[in-house]
């Protein structure tokens, strides 16, 4: 007995195993790098509003009266996020809106976040931009025919 038949993993896969490989291809068939930039852009927009930070008896707040516009911004970009995981049809859309919420928290919300959410969420809405559906159908080269690729087939060529 050799091991040319046996499969590569003899022990088959574990749960762990399968499912990662199918998040895999669920995140390779949507803009999910996008999606995960723009949500991260929400956190510093939503939570420098509301920052307090005390040093010993000197409390600083950042919070402005443009606390509810921030909180505004940030669960868009909350939704735009999960819209783009999973409607992923919609990605021109939640793209641009994406980019024009991160600039417009440049004014409202502590300069975007100090600039950490603003730069989220503009790289994530222009990777939606940019992302496409990976085409599933192989193009053939310039010189091929279809009846060279049909006579390459095995068994078309014994007539079975």
């Amino acid at each position: 007995m050799t091991s040319a038949g046996a499969p590569a993993y003899a022990h088959g896969d574990s749960g762990f195993t399968r499912a990662r490989r199918d998040f895999r291809t669920w995140r390779r068939t949507r803009p999910f790098w996008a999606g995960l930039l723009v949500l991260l852009a929400a956190a510093p927009i939503i939570y420098f509003p509301y920052f307090n930070l005390s040093l010993g008896g000197l409390s600083v707040a950042m919070s402005t009266m443009a606390g509810a516009g921030s909180l505004v911004i940030g669960l868009t970009l909350i939704v735009l996020a999960g819209l783009l995981w999973f409607q992923p049809i919609i990605r021109f859309f939640a793209g641009c809106v994406a980019v024009f919420l991160g600039v417009l928290s440049l004014p409202i919300s502590n300069f975007g976040g100090f600039f950490v959410g603003t730069l989220l969420a503009a790289t994530g809405g222009l990777l939606a931009l940019a992302w496409g559906p990976v085409d599933v159908h192989p193009v053939e080269p310039p010189g091929a025919t279809e009846g060279a690729s049909a006579a390459a087939d095995p068994e078309e060529r014994t007539g079975e």
